[in-house]
Formats: structure tokens, sequence, C-alpha cells
């Protein structure tokens, strides 16, 4: 009797062991059979280690790059070519964030229910949701210098426009290094010094905690000495409030606002800001920001309150922040692959969670559109109902890196935008035209 209960439980435990087996390997189909389908020595989908199969298109169905047999075809437009390539991918897959290598498998055609890939040699089309116009009129404006411009649909999270530069024309020459800062997408993968943009993450700490922020005054004299130390300004800005130092990104006021708010409250709202991870989306996942608040130096805590000291913020996660500002609150997780519907466009995104309690995205709002209204000028955005910061970092080089983000809103224009030019100088003369030109060449594709 005793053998066969032994007998019993060895079956039992063999049963158990098959079952939990079966689990797992169903787990591993459903999560990894589509790379296990594209492994690059399967011979009828790649051709000498290149995919040969697929079709890359951008909103409008303009081809972007089409994988066969015979070889890689890009658009015959070379400018559309180095201005969308860091979003297609090259051939090689040096980018790594390129849609052909992170969308192998739906190229390809995985099918989960047969777990190969589909027999129709010409493979699938994939839809992105960028405009190749728009992203030639950022890689235009950037006019050969280092930068990034990205801009999405804060309502359904659609990237729109995603330009990294340095580029390069995927026909020409390819750097042999895979290194390069030509396969570097800055817009994803950077991790830069804020300036002054930063002071829209301040600003949402100073408003939630200084209640009696109405009253606060200060009097920058263009050097604003504190503790030894000069937070020199472009120019005096005299007696500013609140409101009026966003506006004239006063240096002096946000360093004392800053102690104001303390080391403490200042990481509790760089992460609630989404400015410390990174994001992910689409099998794609960015840098992730790095920021010090010491509490025992309010020196360098004054600096890292206006964007400077070790700030350090990823544009796709400040481009994310933005739209969270004009969604009251709320952040929406971005996509690059079309598949937005009319009840998407009335429902909205994957909801990254609340960034900022809706009163406080309110107060942000209106000063935002302050600040253009007072500073940048709303008769240089004509017809763009725009909210902006510029910004101003200083990076130790011989010229500041230019920004300039913000969002609008309209109803066929719910935009949040990104734009970073290195050694660029001042942003609002320099980030601000980009920055409408993009959104002006989106207004008229619409």
């Amino acid at each position: 009797m005793r053998k066969q209960e032994k007998r019993a439980l060895i079956c039992l435990l063999i049963a158990a062991v098959l079952c939990i087996g079966v689990v797992v390997f169903g787990v591993r189909f459903v999560r990894d059979g589509g790379r296990w389908a594209s492994f690059y020595g399967n011979t009828q989908i790649y051709t000498d280690g290149i995919i040969n199969r697929g079709i890359v298109m951008d909103r409008n169905d303009e081809l972007l790059i089409q994988c066969a047999r015979e070889g890689v075809t890009y658009s015959e437009d070379s400018t559309i070519r180095k201005a969308t390539i860091h979003a297609v991918g090259d051939p090689a897959g040096n980018i790594a964030s390129g849609a052909i290598s992170i969308y192998k498998s739906q190229l390809i055609g995985y099918d989960i229910l047969n777990g190969t890939y589909d027999t129709d040699q010409s493979g699938k089309k994939i839809q992105l949701t960028i405009d190749a116009n728009a992203n030639v009129a950022a890689y235009n404006a950037l006019a050969g210098r280092t930068g990034a411009v990205g801009v999405f649909n804060w309502k359904t999270g659609e990237i729109v426009c995603m330009v990294s530069t340095p580029s390069f024309d995927p026909y020409g020459y390819l750097p042999d290094d895979e290194d390069s800062s030509y396969y570097f997408n800055n817009f994803l993968d950077g991790a830069l010094t804020p300036g002054s943009t930063f002071k829209l993450v301040t600003s949402a700490a100073v408003i939630d905690t200084l209640s009696d922020r109405g009253k606060f005054k200060f009097d920058c004299d263009g050097t604003n000495e504190f503790s030894g130390v000069d937070f020199t300004d472009i120019k005096t800005h005299g007696e500013v409030d609140f409101r009026d130092a966003l506006a004239q990104s006063c240096n002096g006021a946000f360093g004392a606002l800053t102690r104001k708010v303390g080391a403490a409250k200042m990481k509790e709202y760089v992460r609630k800001a989404g400015l410390v991870d990174p994001v992910e989306f689409d099998g794609i996942r960015t840098a992730g920001g790095k920021f010090k608040f010491p509490s025992d130096d309010d020196v360098t805590l004054s600096w890292a309150g206006i964007g400077q000291a070790d700030d350090l913020v990823n544009p796709c996660a400040l481009m994310i922040y933005m739209g969270a500002i004009a969604n009251g609150g709320e952040a929406v997780q971005p996509t690059l692959i079309k598949s937005a519907t009319f009840i998407k466009e009335i429902t909205g995104g994957k909801s990254l969670g609340r960034y900022l309690d809706e009163d406080t995205a309110n107060e942000l709002r209106n000063m935002m559109k302050y600040n253009v209204q007072s500073n940048y000028g709303e008769e240089n955005f004509p017809g763009l109902d725009i909210y902006a910061k510029s910004g101003t970092a200083e990076t130790g080089s011989w010229n500041p890196d230019a920004w300039f983000v913000g969002f609008t809103d309209g109803a066929n224009d719910p935009y949040a935008f990104v734009v970073w030019v290195k050694d660029g100088g001042y942003g609002s003369e320099v980030a601000a035209p980009i920055a409408r030109t993009v959104l002006e060449t989106l207004e008229a594709d619409e």
C-alpha cells in the first residue's frame, strides 16, 4: 500500500512539474515568440543579416522604408531619409530604437497561433505616428546643428515629430563606429542640462508648498549674490513677483524660491514630474534623468532649482511633462505606432498617472501663457494658442544650449513639444523659431 502511495505521489509531482513547465513555456511563448521567430539566423527572413520583408510608412502613408529580398529601399527624398532615420532605423541595426530593429516581429508578420512568421514573402506594413513633413521641417530648421525636436499629441500620445541630429543619409556613407553620435537619438537617449525649462518643475513645487507665494517679492539687481556666489541674470529685472520671476526667468528669484521649498520637496517633485525614471513605450526605453538636491548646501540647491548644477533631463520625459500640464495634470504615454481611432481621440491615450494636481497644472498653464504674452510675443506664433518656457543651459561650452518647451491647445493641435539645440545660445531666439516652424507644418498637414 505504501509503495502505491509513493508511486502516486511521484506521479502527482511529475504531473505538477509538467503543468508548471507548460505554463512557463506558454508565458515565454507569448512574451518571446516574436523574437524567436525573427532570429537573425533565419535565412527565410534575412538576407546577409538584413531583414528582407516589411514596410514602414508615416502617418500619412509616406513610404519611409521597404525591406525586400532585393534589398532595402528608403524614401526617394534624401531629406526625408535624413529627417526620419532615427525613427526608422538603419539596416545594420546601429540605431537601437529604430522601427526596423524594435518592430521586427511585426514587420515579418509573426503569427502567435502557429508560432512562426507569415508565409507571405512581402511581410507586413507598419504605420508610424510621425509626420514626415514635420520631421523635414524640424531637420531643416536645426540647420546642421546638433539637437533634438519632439512633438506629441498630449491627448492620444502619438509622437508626430521626432528628429535627432547629427543625422545621416542611409544611402550614403554609414559611420563604422557603432557608438557614433550619428546613431545616437538625442530625443530618446539624451540626458541633458535643462536650464531654465526646469523652473516649471520648481514652480509646481512652489505652487503646492508655499501658500503665501502671492506675497513673494524679489529685487533682482542682475548679479543676485547669495552666500558669496553670483546668480547672474541676462539683465536686471528689478522687483519681480512669482509670475514675473518665471516670465523673466530670473535666476536670483528662483534660487530664493528653491531654498524656500527645500531639498526634500524638490526631490519629491522631480520624481512626481516623471523626470527621474526612464519612460517605456512600444518596446522603447528612454534614458532616465539625474538630479541632486543637497540639504546641506543652499548654493548647490539653488543652482539645481534653476536647472543647472547636476541636473540632467531626458527630452522625451520633459515633453511628457509639458503634456501633463496641458492635460490638467495627467500624463499620457507616448506611442510611435499609429493606432488612434475616433474613440481614442475622445477618451485619450494610455495614462501614465497624475503628475500634477489639476489646480497646480492650471496655474502653471496660466503662467506659461503669460510667458508668451509678456516675453516671447504672441505675434511670433500666429494662429497658435501656445504656452511655453525657454531655457538657456550653461554646460561649460563656448555657448549655452538653447531650449524651448511647451504646448499648444486647440481642437486640431493639442501638441506638447520640446526643442533642444546644443551650443545654440538663447532659447527664445534659437529654439522658439524651430518650434513655431514645426507646429505650423503640423497645422498645414491637418
